[in-house]
């Protein structure tokens, strides 16, 4: 069992409490699920700073059936690209693993390592969004922590998982998680992740490191991000839907330092 390593922090750390945070993210939020959605963009920061961007995205995700998270290791433990196959714990309950997934991926790049997600925060948060979105409708995990965010690594792991996804008769939807800038100031942060998010939009994956690299732009799920571009336009994804951009200056009123939230649908 994977259980929370950052309820109380991140996120709410009891049900009820965390269920009353929910409801305020996806406050004035209309649920507009679009069938069509391969893969996303999402943050990964408190719910207090990025959860608003968060749920628009979630309430645009179809009904999968699994989810492949694709996140960063901040924590620089374990496998340099990982997939867990335990049963993962929030406090809205217990998430199993596609274990025929996991088991069906080719293990080329991507390793077997508990290690490597047990005290990662970047899958984890995801997970009370679709638990409170899905109510009793079960569905599936795929956490994969990425160590490398090179582009040949994003490239292998992302055709890895259209390769996978196309082995099945299911829905997935691949979700990379991932802040954009870091600790600039929010003129800055805005102006470096719009140019980064355009080429996002394209499923221009050259484009997009070019300008991460340009930039030197801080966003910290590059590798998840690429990853997830590469799966979807191999799965026929062509376009993707800037749904809602933020900084942690619009909640805390902070602007000489924030930290860059996109929410992004790929379709």
């Amino acid at each position: 069992m994977r259980r929370a390593a950052v309820a109380g922090a991140f996120y709410e750390g009891e049900r009820t409490s965390l269920e009353i945070q929910l409801q305020d993210c996806f406050s004035g939020v209309t649920r507009e699920e679009k069938g069509n959605v391969l893969g996303a963009v999402v943050p990964h920061a408190g719910y207090m700073y990025s959860g608003g961007v968060a749920a628009n995205v979630y309430a645009r995700l179809p009904m999968a059936d699994t989810f492949v998270i694709l996140g960063p290791n901040h924590q620089g433990i374990g496998s340099l690209v990982a997939v867990s196959a335990d049963t993962w714990a929030t406090p809205l309950g217990e998430v199993e693993v596609d274990r025929a997934f996991v088991d069906a991926l080719p293990k080329r790049i991507i390793d077997m390592d508990e290690t490597a997600h047990g005290y990662e925060h970047s899958i984890e948060v995801q997970l009370p969004f679709l638990q409170f979105l899905r109510g009793d409708k079960p569905f599936q995990l795929v956490p994969i922590c990425m160590g490398l965010s090179d582009e040949e690594t994003a490239r292998e792991v992302g055709e890895d998982m259209a390769d996978t996804i196309a082995k099945f008769d299911k829905k997935v939807v691949v979700i990379a998680s991932s802040d954009f800038t870091h600790y600039e100031p929010d003129e800055i942060a805005r102006d470096k992740d719009k140019y980064v998010i355009e080429a996002i939009k394209e499923l221009d994956v050259a484009k997009f490191y070019s300008r991460i690299y340009e930039r030197n732009s801080s966003a910290c799920g590059v590798g998840p991000i690429a990853a997830m571009m590469h799966a979807a336009k191999k799965l026929g994804a062509t376009q993707g839907e800037l749904v809602k951009y933020a900084t942690s200056g619009d909640i805390t009123g902070d602007m000489s330092s924030v930290v860059g939230y996109g929410g992004i649908i790929i379709f």
